[in-house]
């Protein structure tokens, strides 16, 4: 944060939350993002939780990196320095919410919910309504959100998916007399509105620009229908200056060379993880293992992320730079993370829905089979297991699992990587190889921030 930005009485931000998950927020967000980076104004993307598809989609609409705010993955002071971090040169900071308004980690708490992230940056909140099929009911909806946490700034409504503008009108005129508040802008159920599916291929799309026309008709809807100008002066709001936390100066330590494979098959990273990484010295090099490159050869570690590797497994299967390099590396002893598609990769093959069956690294043995659905998804509060030099045992830190595959393992069993608690109990999980730490779970390094300082003195000592 800048001077200017210390010395700044009130700040520009806006959290975007929805009454339920498909209540519209993602278009109302990516829209208002649109309309006011057509302004001219410089727009801060922000996501509450852990996703890593709807940051993207900020990215592409604003120019400018979206963060993730977790207060349940991260320390508060820690959600509140990130904020200040990325928000201090913006002229606005537009945060999406998660789920519904008041959806978190406990059904009894607000910890996680996009609620505890609006009270903990003392943001106003603009409550997306899906309007269909009600008119003064919309008002009982809202004064139930109101009163479930009056500390809760709930400052305007956008009514969405309205039939007319005699529809919209009605629901304003109930929700400003019961309520108390705006109703500033809706948007009619229109099919042509819909975000695009965020699916596996959205980041090739996003990469080739495929989506500005649907980024630009969705400013042009928002502009006409609703009071930016009204919205702008409701969003400010004071401004967040937290202490240093995770980013406090660090005593110099001798740089160690991180490769990080980014590219359409492999792009879920949480940039504080990248952040922290340089911030403790590490010097990161990024390359592609879609477009066949190997290892490059000044690296002393390697990172592997999340991603779409199933979407990519023709293609990956005959990256074989890529994958003799990986057996090289992790043979000799490189320290390498692999995180879900990560850890897709490292395994012997991935079979995808209709059977057919992709090699992989090879380096763990057994293979991954994509699942017609979901099967994991949660936070996960992760203990450290004997042998995982990032996480050794008595160390905790957390993360969460998304997937649609499930690794069956192979005939000689890894010792795992980790124990993680989520809402399924304890369960072990991952595996380790000799400096490899493979596994489902994404980690957010500023749950654990030694995690790093282990990682790199691995590096070092490897090199």
């Amino acid at each position: 944060m800048n001077n200017a930005d210390r010395t700044r009485r009130s700040v520009r931000k806006l959290v975007v939350a929805g009454t339920g998950s498909g209540a519209g927020k993602t278009t109302v967000t990516l829209g208002l993002m649109a309309a006011l980076r057509s302004r001219g104004l410089r727009v801060q993307g922000f996501k509450c939780g852990p996703d890593y598809i709807d940051p993207s989609y900020h990215t592409a609409v604003t120019g400018r990196p979206s963060r993730n705010l977790d207060s349940w993955m991260l320390p508060r002071d820690a959600v509140k320095e990130i904020f200040a971090r990325a928000a201090g040169d913006a002229d606005i900071s537009v945060i999406e919410g998660v789920m519904g308004f008041y959806d978190g980690k406990d059904s009894a708490a607000n910890e996680g919910s996009t609620a505890d992230i609006g009270m903990l940056l003392d943001s106003p909140v603009l409550l997306v309504v899906d309007c269909r099929s009600v008119a003064r009911s919309a008002a009982a909806i809202v004064k139930g959100f109101q009163l479930l946490e009056p500390r809760a700034n709930i400052a305007a409504v956008f009514a969405n998916r309205v039939g007319s503008e005699g529809h919209y009108r009605m629901v304003r005129e109930a929700i400003e007399q019961e309520c108390g508040i705006p109703v500033v802008g809706w948007l009619k159920r229109e099919d042509g509105i819909r975000v695009p599916e965020r699916h596996l291929g959205l980041v090739p799309s996003i990469e080739r620009g495929d989506l500005n026309g649907f980024f630009a008709e969705l400013a042009r809807l928002i502009a006409q229908t609703t009071d930016l100008d009204r919205l702008l002066a409701l969003s400010e709001s004071a401004p967040v200056r937290p202490a240093a936390s995770l980013f406090a100066p660090k005593a110099p330590r001798r740089s160690a060379t991180i490769a990080v494979a980014r590219d359409a098959a492999f792009n879920f990273y949480y940039p504080e993880n990248l952040e922290l990484l340089e911030a403790y010295g590490a010097r990161l090099v990024f390359f592609s293992p879609l477009g066949g490159e190997p290892l490059p050869q000044q690296a002393d570690g390697v990172y592997i992320g999340g991603g779409f590797p199933e979407e990519f497994a023709g293609r990956l299967s005959e990256a074989e730079a890529f994958m003799a390099s990986m057996r090289s590396a992790a043979m000799s002893g490189m320290p390498v993370l692999a995180e879900c598609g990560g850890f897709m990769a490292l395994t012997e093959a991935i079979v995808d829905r209709e059977g057919r069956r992709f090699p992989m690294a090879g380096l763990i043995p057994g293979h991954v089979v994509m699942q017609p659905r979901l099967a994991a998804l949660g936070y996960r509060e992760i203990a450290g297991a004997a042998g995982n030099y990032l996480l050794p045992p008595g160390c905790r830190a957390r993360g969460h699992e998304f997937h649609y595959s499930k690794y069956v393992p192979g005939e000689r069993a890894l010792p795992y990587a980790y124990e993680t608690t989520g809402r399924g109990g304890v369960q072990p999980e991952g595996c380790l190889l000799h400096n490899v730490v493979a596994g489902y779970t994404h980690l957010h390094f500023g749950s654990c921030p030694e995690l790093v300082e282990r990682w790199l003195d691995r590096c070092l000592a490897f090199r």
